[in-house]
């Protein structure tokens, strides 16, 4: 998607100033005044250099001008693109001459006279004290007020990784020919990935795993409202032909989506129909390749299929497939998340290495293969996307 040169702007900052402009400027107000009376102190500053004897007037315009400027500097690096940067830069560099030509106003239109030194002394200290302990005071109440607010967001993250567990939980379903697993670890504590199975009331059962671009609260946000299209759009399964049941839930997702979501978001998605008479149909949607351990050969084959992701552009048709699977044979998919979990010399772990690894455990129970999984990818690299695997053994 286009990014807007505005935008542009923002992205070249570094992060910790992005974050302000979210920021509404009623709870910046603590900030700008605390900044504006730590900065107005260069003014008596000034004043002290001078021995004191400038006069009042003169001290009070640098003063204001001096937290002002400091503003400045705040404001443009807080709200507005970068560019606007060189305004607070402009008003830096020309900050002597501006107060030199307003005391020249000044003392030509007033005939204002120099101070005692002793007296100026004095009140130029008691100014910077003051101004020093209110910019504290205001610090304070700022931090204070951010303080508050990231307490309530944490108490609504934790609260959201709660849903989260209960959305997207570990699960086993057996039927009797098959045995399902499901696990997804989230990267944030929100997560996108969505790994779900449910039986039917003819015997069958339908297995997927689904991974929306992105991760943290909006792809969560969006995991939630998939799984329950998907669910919904399952209620009359067990009537449908089961060739025909995979690609018309694609089809409905796909047509749901986009409008509940942003543009530039979408989802990839893998399901399987696991037949009472040990059919498997699936169907793919962007996703990784589906893994098939074959026990008979004690062989790993790739199953994958070019076709868009859900809710990014209208698709005429979504195709379905049928495998045959031998008594344990063994199905695995893995989202990006752990594909692309990357060392320190970014290098992925990569489909070849979960192929080793399944190859060397394909007997395992499934949580524990899941499970070995999860850790050869988190001790291979640092878990940057959410993680998720999805395996289904021929009984």
């Amino acid at each position: 998607m286009a990014t807007s040169s505005h935008t542009a702007w923002y992205l070249r900052k570094p992060k910790g100033w992005v974050h302000f402009q979210s920021i509404p400027i009623s709870r910046l107000s603590m900030l700008i005044l605390a900044v504006f009376m730590l900065f107005s102190t260069f003014g008596f500053y000034a004043d002290l250099m001078n021995g004191g004897v400038l006069p009042y007037a003169v001290v009070a315009v640098g003063v204001i001008e001096s937290g002002l400027t400091a503003v400045a500097w705040v404001y443009v690096l807080a709200r507005l693109p970068l560019i606007w940067i060189l305004f607070p830069i402009a008003l830096s560099a020309l900050n002597p001459r501006i107060i030199a030509e307003l005391d020249g106003l000044m003392a030509r239109a007033f005939d204002l006279r120099a101070v005692p030194g002793a007296t100026g002394i004095r009140v130029s200290a008691t100014g910077t004290m003051c101004l020093i302990i209110l910019s504290y005071t205001f610090f304070l109440i700022f931090i204070r007020r951010e303080g508050r607010e990231s307490f309530k967001l944490r108490n609504e993250l934790e609260l959201a990784h709660g849903i989260q567990a209960t959305l997207v939980p570990p699960f086993t379903l057996r039927t009797d020919g098959f045995e399902v697993y499901g696990i997804s670890k989230p990267s944030e504590k929100v997560g996108g990935d969505l790994v779900d199975a449910l039986a039917l009331a003819n015997g069958d059962a339908i297995a997927y795993v689904g991974d929306i671009a992105g991760h943290g609260l909006q792809a969560g946000i969006l995991m939630g409202m998939l799984k329950t299209a998907a669910r919904t759009a399952l209620l009359d399964a067990a009537e449908r032909e089961p060739c025909r049941t995979l690609p018309a839930l694609l089809h409905r997702l796909n047509t749901v989506l986009p409008g509940v979501k942003e543009e530039h978001m979408y989802a990839t998605f893998t399901a399987f129909r696991l037949g009472g008479d040990g059919s498997v149909h699936y169907a793919l949607a962007a996703s990784p390749p589906i893994l098939h351990w074959h026990s008979g050969r004690l062989a790993l084959s790739r199953l994958e299929e070019e076709q868009f992701p859900l809710g990014l552009l209208p698709v005429a048709e979504f195709k379905g497939q049928q495998i045959e699977m031998a008594r344990g044979d063994l199905l695995a998919v893995a989202t990006d998340g752990v594909l692309e979990a990357c060392d320190a010399r970014g290098d992925e772990f990569g489909i070849d290495r979960l192929e080793r690894t399944i190859g060397a455990l394909a007997d395992s129970p499934l949580p524990e293969l899941a499970g070995r999984i999860l850790d050869a990818a988190r001790e291979f690299g640092k878990q940057a996307d959410d993680q998720t695997i999805l395996l289904i053994r021929r009984l």
